[in-house]
């Protein structure tokens, strides 16, 4: 008799396992606003998220891509297919690609992996209570890049010029402008803006900030911008310019970065996929803001453009590339 009931019990066993084997498998739609290789840190930084939560793609996740390649007018259609597909939750970044969503749906949870300024933007209500579909992570998009000049300012003190390429597309352009032009006054810069919508964009706005006798370049963190930053600091290498921008900008060329870890954002992202997935709300769940901001220095690019890096800025580096 125990060998009977051992048996059925151990039967249970096997046919639970067999169950959650072929349970329901969730659908991740991922509206992109740059290209896969761009990305591909955050989206692997999501990816491994989701792994350390149980999730294993093809078993009981599947995630469906659309990418803009940087083509932001694109983002609404994209948006659209990813509706059709009906997933359990959107996930986007970038405000442009959050709105694209946001106004594709009013229903399917949309999950911000990083946007600058989400209340500014309008993306949500605010940030302990998002309100409506939307929730993720926002930074302080600009104080940041306001922060950038003083930073710059520190390691090139005779600097009065500073170039900024600025994608039109990008919603928090407003804000972000406002907010460098009030610290510019403060440390006796100038700015001069330029629009690049492209990277075919790149070379003429290079042309156009050396012929403007900026002294630097200050590069903020626009997905299109993100997605180039190689091309960028190199372009900013050959024209004999020393520059400032977002963390990977630093470590793909650039002088110097101030800014959030977006990888870590990325990876706090899939926690609030799975919070979704096992039934919590957007709108009851707060938007989270980086805490911790990072200053890295790029002294193989110094050397290059024969700058000597105040001890200063050095000191207090988090990173330092030699």
């Amino acid at each position: 008799m125990f060998i009977v009931a051992f048996a059925f019990s151990m039967l249970a066993v096997v046919l639970s396992a067999g169950a959650q084997q072929t349970g329901r498998v969730h659908r991740i739609g991922f509206l992109g606003a740059t290209s896969p290789s761009g990305y591909a840190p955050q989206v692997e930084a999501f990816r491994g998220g989701l792994r350390d939560l149980g999730y294993v793609e093809g078993e009981n996740v599947v995630i469906e891509f659309r990418w803009a390649e940087g083509n932001y007018a694109r983002l609404p259609e994209l948006a659209a297919e990813l509706v059709l597909l009906k997933p359990d939750v959107l996930v986007t970044h970038a405000p442009a690609g959050t709105r694209a969503a946001k106004r594709a749906t009013a229903t399917i949870p949309i999950v911000m992996g990083a946007a600058g300024d989400a209340v500014a933007s309008g993306l949500v209500a605010s940030l302990a209570r998002p309100g409506g579909n939307v929730t993720g992570s926002s930074f302080f998009f600009p104080e940041i890049n306001a922060k950038r000049l003083e930073v710059l300012k520190e390691a090139l003190p005779r600097l009065s010029r500073v170039g900024v390429l600025l994608n039109p597309d990008n919603p928090a352009n407003v804000a972000m402008l406002r907010a460098m032009e009030e610290t510019a006054r403060s440390v006796k810069i100038q700015l001069h803006a330029v629009e690049v919508r492209s990277p075919a964009d790149f070379e003429g706005a290079f042309a156009t900030i050396v012929k403007g006798r900026a002294g630097a370049l200050a590069v903020y963190d626009d997905a299109m911008l993100i997605a180039e930053a190689a091309q960028i600091a190199d372009l900013a290498r050959k024209s004999r310019l020393p520059t400032i921008g977002f963390i990977e900008y630093a470590k793909a060329g650039g002088l110097l970065a101030f800014g959030v870890n977006f990888p870590d954002l990325w990876r706090r992202a899939a926690g609030f996929v799975d919070k979704i997935l096992k039934g919590a709300k957007p709108a009851d769940l707060p938007v989270e803001q980086p805490t911790t901001f990072q200053v890295i220095v790029n002294l193989k690019t110094a050397k290059a453009l024969g700058l000597t890096i105040p001890q200063s800025i050095l000191v207090r580096a988090d990173e330092v590339i030699r």
